[in-house]
């Protein structure tokens, strides 16, 4: 039963990712003449991940026991929790928001050493924000 289930989620994400590469991310992707990186490159890279991980899914399913309910209600939450944040993002800002975001997740998961908190909040985000910013040349909500 379990292997059914997971063969249906990957072929799901191998059409999800797919989909990504041809459809979306080439007829939503701005193109910029200006800049050393396409800005497609990045998504295009990942959503092959997402139809990569897909088939590997599908040929591959796992052999495990169902989750327990408690750990179906905490990923409930963490995707509220996300989907929250991606609202929060366009009202008041992703510099403000993301290293909130990855605070809260950080925690969420267990996460208290302060090394890796201080990288997860502060470090990931700023990075992001230099990639996205300055080498892409694209602004952020």
């Amino acid at each position: 039963m379990l292997g059914s289930v997971d063969r249906l989620s990957g072929a799901f994400l191998l059409v999800f990712g797919l989909a990504l590469y041809f459809y979306i991310v080439p007829n939503f992707a701005e193109q910029m003449d200006e800049v050393s990186l396409s800005p497609d490159a990045l998504p295009k890279l990942y959503s092959l991940g997402i139809a990569l991980g897909g088939l590997l899914m599908v040929l591959r399913p796992a052999e495990q026991e169902a989750p327990e309910p408690r750990l179906l209600l905490r990923v409930a939450l963490f995707v509220a929790i996300l989907f929250a944040a991606l609202y929060a993002i366009s009202w008041i800002g992703f510099v403000v928001v993301a290293p909130l975001l990855a605070l809260t997740l950080m925690l969420m998961v267990g996460e208290h050493r302060p090394l890796w908190l201080a990288i997860g909040v502060v470090v990931i985000p700023a990075l992001i924000w230099l990639l996205v910013t300055q080498l892409l040349g694209r602004a952020l909500p």
